[in-house]
């Protein structure tokens, strides 16, 4: 990993933790951590919409310097669109890093790549870096279409962007056959289709670019299997779902290279 890269680790807590519930994970987390954590790895959590307040005052006032990230976003500043939230008004909650993609949203809500591109150049508007996910599903990738599939994705998500703005972000490599299954790609696998994601950077976006996009791994990610991945040339961090809903597991993440 290029010196420059440093790791981010973040927390997708999906639909988990009412307000009240956020804040103690947030409490717990930060007592298990160390400014020496810090120092190593950029840490973010994404609470639901209805907790961002909450951990935003907390954060501001115990001075965590854990960032506040969203999980989605709409990708229109405002207007007649019953249920969504604008890049703006996260924007105005201190929010640094915002989900855009994820496999979740892909499959069950239907977004394309063309809506993924629009709310990648929304959250770059708004000040905010955008985790922009692909993935493969269980069938593309029996099928050897794992890299296809991915840089097609990247490509659709990223179409429009400056090499400098490509470089700036976060991309996510998460296999959708692993996100919640137990089931994670080895080290190898995942490293190869990262490598491949930095390269297909390079090629639409400059070297430059790819030099200085950071790409996590996401997908059953745990204190057993991180430092492994985290071994990996081109892997600079995770994206972690259900070992993030607990504080002692996902400090031990965070800690991977500390413990």
């Amino acid at each position: 990993m290029a010196e420059a890269r440093k790791p981010l680790i973040s927390g997708n807590w999906k639909m988990h933790h009412t307000h009240l519930e956020a804040i103690a994970m947030v409490q717990k987390l930060s007592y298990l951590l160390s400014p020496e954590d810090y120092e190593e790895v950029d840490v973010s959590v994404h609470p639901a919409f209805t907790a961002l307040r909450s951990i935003q005052t907390l954060l501001d006032a115990d001075r965590i310097p854990i960032a506040l990230g969203a999980q989605n976003c709409h990708w229109e500043d405002q207007g007649p669109f019953t249920g969504e939230v604008s890049p703006s008004m996260l924007a105005k909650l201190a929010v640094s890093y915002v989900i855009v993609g994820h496999s979740e949203r892909r499959q069950l809500f239907g977004e394309t790549d063309e809506a993924v591109n629009r709310k990648t150049g929304a959250v770059l508007e708004a000040g905010m870096t955008p985790i922009v996910c692909v993935g493969e599903t269980l069938e593309q990738r029996e099928a050897g279409r794992t890299e296809d599939v991915c840089l097609a994705q990247l490509a659709g998500g990223l179409q429009g962007l400056s090499g400098g703005q490509v470089g700036g972000l976060v991309v996510a490599y998460e296999p959708i056959w692993a996100i919640g299954t137990g089931r994670n790609a080895t080290p190898d696998d995942a490293q190869a289709t990262i490598a491949a994601i930095r390269r297909e950077v390079a090629s639409l976006h400059g070297e430059a670019a790819a030099a200085a996009v950071r790409i996590q791994y996401g997908g059953s990610v745990k204190p057993g299997n991180i430092s492994e991945l985290m071994a990996q040339p081109d892997i600079d961090g995770a994206l972690v779902g259900g070992a993030s809903l607990d504080p002692g597991d996902f400090s031990g993440i965070v800690r991977y290279g500390l413990a």
